[in-house]
């Protein structure tokens, strides 16, 4: 299909009916296309030499609309001059991480580098050669990182980049790594932010399937892989059972599922995964059109701010929030607090709902049970 694309039309983007992709074609820039799947990236048709081929060169939206075209006609200038621009394959960065990775393959943390990067760095920047990336575009994939998961995992990968590029540098005579002091996240400033409550009441009318996950994430207060990956098969009786496996303490956690979180749940599928969307380029592109400055952690942190304006007891809040209790009562104490976690989530559910409709009252906090 070809068309005049705009930033619009690439957002809301969907496969034709009955097709796994479909390849729309820019009207302004002949042979580019976004092709729309699971995902979506950018790819270049040409003719060399008589036969087709194709270029996939970013994935949209990283690689916004404008930078695309102009990628585009710099491909279209080195093919005119006779150079296939898939040559240059070699050098991408993703050739040069797979490079590094396998001599580097004795250290511990080599799969998780690896994983990292299938995960976070290639669909954006895993087929661009290495010396034409710019720190700007690193900044923009670190923005995103942080968007959907936090400064701290945007510093962790910004050090996966960092530990390529300049073992890449070292063993090159021409190339210099674009990343420079200064654009780490975390390290800068522990980031501590909260909602007001007139964000808040932004956040609860967002619409669609991005609006049942942030509403449930802050009537949860859990991280954002543990609801994103959430499965029908761990809730039971309106409890959600987060396994060890997908827990950071190891430890399986009970969180009892207030009657509003609940209610975002119904509105969603029955079976497999509960939000079957990738929520961080959801939340990206949602926030952007809010115009709000904000994280998906900033949520879990907004309902931990709330509990205590609620009145829950910190330690219950904690619980719910699935941290571990230190000292002598996080050793000895292992009663399992299902009331007061219960109570407590009504607790939030009922100021949320008080402060964004003006309705509802503070559940009080009973006593602990003996």
């Amino acid at each position: 299909m070809k068309l005049l694309l705009t930033d619009r039309f690439c957002d809301r983007a969907k496969p034709q009916d009955d097709e796994a992709q479909t390849d729309y074609f820019d009207e302004t820039v002949p042979g580019l296309a976004l092709r729309v799947g699971k995902g979506k990236s950018w790819t270049l048709h040409y003719s060399r030499q008589g036969k087709r081929a194709r270029l996939t060169f970013g994935a949209y939206p990283t690689l916004s609309l404008a930078a695309a075209r102009t990628r585009a006609l710099e491909a279209k200038t080195d093919i005119e001059a006779g150079h296939d621009p898939r040559s240059a394959k070699q050098d991408t960065l993703k050739a040069i991480c797979e490079e590094y990775l396998k001599r580097e393959a004795s250290l511990r943390t080599t799969a998780w580098r690896k994983q990292q990067l299938e995960r976070l760095v290639y669909p954006s920047l895993g087929d661009r050669p290495i010396a034409e990336i710019k720190r700007s575009e690193i900044v923009r994939l670190l923005d995103a990182i942080e968007d959907g998961s936090g400064p701290v995992m945007a510093d962790a990968t910004l050090g996966v980049i960092r530990r390529v590029m300049n073992w890449y540098a070292s063993r090159s005579d021409e190339f210099r790594s674009p990343i420079v002091r200064g654009m780490a996240r975390a390290n800068k400033q522990a980031r501590s932010r909260i909602l007001t409550d007139d964000e808040l009441r932004l956040v609860w009318k967002a619409p669609g399937s991005i609006g049942h996950y942030m509403r449930f994430v802050l009537l949860t207060a859990a991280r954002r892989n543990e609801a994103s990956d959430m499965t029908w098969a761990e809730i039971e009786k309106g409890d959600w059972t987060l396994p060890a496996a997908r827990n950071k303490t190891k430890l399986d956690l009970v969180r009892p599922l207030s009657k509003a979180a609940l209610d975002e749940l119904s509105a969603m599928g029955n079976q497999g995964k509960v939000f079957r969307f990738d929520v961080r380029t959801v939340f990206v592109k949602w926030k952007r059109e809010a115009e709000l400055d904000a994280t998906i952690h900033d949520l879990r942190r907004t309902a931990r701010s709330l509990m205590s304006r609620a009145g829950v007891q910190a330690d219950h809040a904690e619980r719910c929030l699935g941290h571990v209790i230190g000292g002598v009562r996080g050793i000895y104490d292992r009663h399992e607090y299902h009331r007061e976690k219960a109570h407590a989530f009504e607790a939030l559910a009922s100021l949320i709902l008080q402060i964004v409709e003006g309705t509802a009252e503070v559940v009080p906090i009973k006593g602990r049970r003996r």
